[in-house]
């Protein structure tokens, strides 16, 4: 052993050489390893916030449930699902959970019903036409289909299934239609605790509105930016196309202030 690794300090750089060779290993194949992940940063806001309630909107097979539930969030779970075939994944793994309930409906700006285009990979599924941009980015997500789905609201899903925005996260992941989702939930929006929203940089769906203008919509309604994740990126330029930010009442927010040592 080299003198310079038995000197103070000499296990800490030994670990850091074998971060980054782990590193280097998984970034040759796309890949990465990191600390505390995006689900588990939600899951001690919500922790934080008092909040007992996510509205899962735009679940998909459950991936963003299950995330929750494996970061230690045990409070209650509505999931909405339209598509068939993604909602019958999505009942199978909400069956055993008896505080995660899932929905067959879309959501939207009023109750009826709508048509979505099925995409191959079936999460990027929208009721928007998907763009080249989309498209160019993400082999595979092309439309092979539609399906004609039933469109209930958030103020209809907060009625019938008594929920207190109050205490309650709104995820909305709806690849675009993000817009006539929050439009849907009315005056009820600047009430929930917290927003979690799929924001683009980019058109990736035919009139989608972007990220500067729900951002801005959201603080109009009185909430702050609490986190951001990385999303969808284009694999051919890097440029980032997408990502997930989670907004907070700004009543609630901690003030830094106010924590003195809490985090160490």
């Amino acid at each position: 052993m080299a003198l310079k690794d038995r000197a103070p300090g000499g296990s800490g750089r030994a670990k850091e050489y074998a971060k980054i060779a782990l590193r280097s290993g998984l970034h040759k194949r796309n890949l990465d390893l990191v600390r505390n992940p995006y689900p588990v940063r939600v899951s001690t806001a919500l922790r934080w916030l008092g909040t007992t309630t996510v509205l899962d909107i735009g679940a998909n097979i459950g991936q963003y449930g299950s995330a929750l539930r494996s970061s230690r969030f045990d409070g209650r779970i509505i999931s909405c699902e339209p598509l068939p075939d993604a909602y019958a994944h999505l009942a199978r793994r909400t069956g055993s959970d008896s505080t995660w309930t899932a929905l067959h409906t879309a959501v939207g700006a009023e109750v009826g019903t709508l048509e979505i285009n099925v995409s191959a990979n079936s999460y990027s599924s929208s009721v928007l036409t998907m763009t080249n941009a989309h498209l160019d980015a993400a082999p595979g997500s092309q439309t092979i289909g539609t399906e004609t789905v039933p469109v209930t609201t958030i103020v209809d899903i907060v009625k019938q299934h008594d929920v207190d925005p109050g205490k309650t996260l709104l995820k909305v992941d709806t690849q675009g239609y993000e817009g006539p989702v929050l439009d849907g939930a009315g005056d009820l929006l600047s009430q929930f605790a917290a927003v979690q929203l799929e924001l683009s940089f980019v058109p990736l769906y035919a009139g989608q509105q972007l990220f500067a203008e729900l951002t801005g919509r959201l603080e109009a309604n009185g909430f702050g930016m609490y986190a951001i994740e990385a999303g969808f990126a284009d694999p051919r330029t890097g440029r980032m196309l997408q990502c997930d930010g989670l907004f907070v009442r700004q009543d609630l927010m901690p003030d830094p202030a106010d924590l003195g040592g809490a985090a160490n």
